[in-house]
């Protein structure tokens, strides 16, 4: 390339700069802030936040309850065992975190919710922000569900003592698809991105350990042969 070629490209980036990549928000309503806090500054999460790719915040939920207690729960109508979390704070949560952005979503973490899978996380990993309403106790009034949240998400068939968890692996499966957080290469070669597959068995130095040895196939050079073992072990 010559200089002045050089100065007319330097002189369009200059008037014509590129375009910004916009910020992703997440959101995680919560009576357990500091539960969810700590993970999100640490690894890829930590480092996205740090370049400006995305913004975690944690919002106690229970700054939206007005009397001296703040009171999150009551006793659920028709009787049962255990408290359940009231509309009220979740509808004033909402209603002030839920920011001016072209594509919001918000989700509730719910037992009863539909299996969380990749497939979701490519899909929210579109919007610009996402909103995660965590439950506790015997779970949320189902109204918040019904008139404040997008749709309802579990992430497997067992119980949880709260949603933190399921909000913290839904925004880690989230952000890692998000365009600068992971070199697209990366993702596109990953042993385990595909729908329905497993991730194939990974191994490293030593070759062998105390016995337990790499299988011969990874150690050939073989890239074909590799592939194929690869394949058939993450089916």
């Amino acid at each position: 390339m010559d200089f002045k070629t050089f100065n007319r490209l330097s002189e369009a980036l200059t008037k014509n700069p590129m375009p910004k990549q916009k910020k992703k928000q997440f959101d995680v309503i919560t009576i357990f802030p500091g539960v969810v806090e700590p993970y999100v500054q640490m690894s890829i999460l930590g480092r996205a936040q740090k370049a400006g790719l995305i913004d975690i915040q944690a919002h106690d939920l229970r700054q939206w309850t007005t009397d001296k207690h703040h009171t999150v729960d009551d006793t659920p109508y028709g009787g049962g065992a255990g408290m359940v979390m009231k509309v009220e704070p979740f509808e004033k949560a909402v209603k002030k975190i839920k920011r001016r952005f072209k594509k919001t979503h918000v989700i509730i973490t719910s037992a009863s919710g539909k299996t969380f899978t990749q497939a979701d996380a490519q899909r929210l990993s579109q919007y610009d922000q996402v909103i995660f309403l965590c439950g506790r106790y015997e779970g949320i009034d189902h109204r918040v569900e019904e008139h404040l949240a997008d749709e309802s998400f579990s992430i497997g068939n067992y119980v949880l003592t709260g949603g933190e968890l399921p909000a913290l692996v839904m925004i880690d499966s989230i952000v890692r698809l998000i365009p600068g957080v992971i070199e697209a290469e990366s993702l596109k070669t990953e042993s385990h991105s595909e729908e329905g597959y497993l991730e194939y068995p990974q191994y490293t130095k030593p070759e062998n350990y105390k016995g337990w040895k790499v299988p011969e196939v990874l150690l050939s050079g073989n890239h074909k042969n590799i592939e194929e073992w690869r394949k058939k072990k993450n089916k």
